[in-house]
């Protein structure tokens, strides 16, 4: 990373008025707007399926999908088959859990299986770990290797539709498939 690309990433939002558009949101606090941001997203997950599911579309719409009832309208699909992507922390330890739309994180049973209470990351936090937007947030074409863990929930289903790098974008695939090419390990943590 180059010393300007260091300084840019350690500044906050509101900062970065310059190279993009701030957007203050009650959940995730300021989300950096900038274009450039995520076309690189979107395209780090199109070379991720380019290479290693080349049978796998990536569709963008142009409707917003970046909650699970706007991506289920946009895909047509029912809400629970929307395969949301959490990125968690856990202590020191950052990680991807995708559950069903409509799949709540049961605490228990999430401290008992991956050894803590989970904690979610702000939106600067998921884009520095993942490259993806919240809204956009999927395990494909992250940056660097994270622990991904699919939940029960999403094998209820033969398909299942995850974001794609993008808030509106998304891939239609298996849940096994999924979690095949991610390198997932099976979880029951919802409720």
């Amino acid at each position: 990373m180059t010393l300007a690309g260091f300084l840019i990433s350690a500044l906050p939002p509101a900062c970065l008025s310059a190279y993009g558009t701030c957007l203050w949101t009650p959940v995730y606090g300021p989300i950096n707007l900038n274009p450039r941001v995520f076309d690189m997203s979107l395209d780090s997950v199109r070379a991720f399926f380019a290479s290693h599911a080349p049978d796998i579309d990536v569709i963008v719409t142009e409707a917003s999908s970046a909650t699970v009832a706007l991506a289920a309208d946009a895909h047509g699909v029912l809400p629970a088959q929307i395969a949301k992507t959490i990125c968690l922390r856990v202590g020191e330890r950052t990680m991807l859990v995708v559950t069903s739309g409509i799949a709540r994180l049961d605490n228990r049973k999430f401290k008992d299986r991956l050894g803590g209470k989970p904690r979610m990351l702000d939106a600067d936090e998921v884009l520095r770990a993942t490259s993806h937007p919240p809204g956009g947030v999927c395990p494909f074409g992250l940056p660097a290797p994270l622990p991904v863990y699919c939940d029960e929930s999403l094998r209820a289903f033969d398909e299942v539709v995850p974001a794609a790098g993008a808030t509106n974008a998304a891939v239609r695939i298996a849940p096994q498939r999924m979690a095949d090419l991610t390198g997932a390990e099976w979880v029951d943590v919802c409720q």
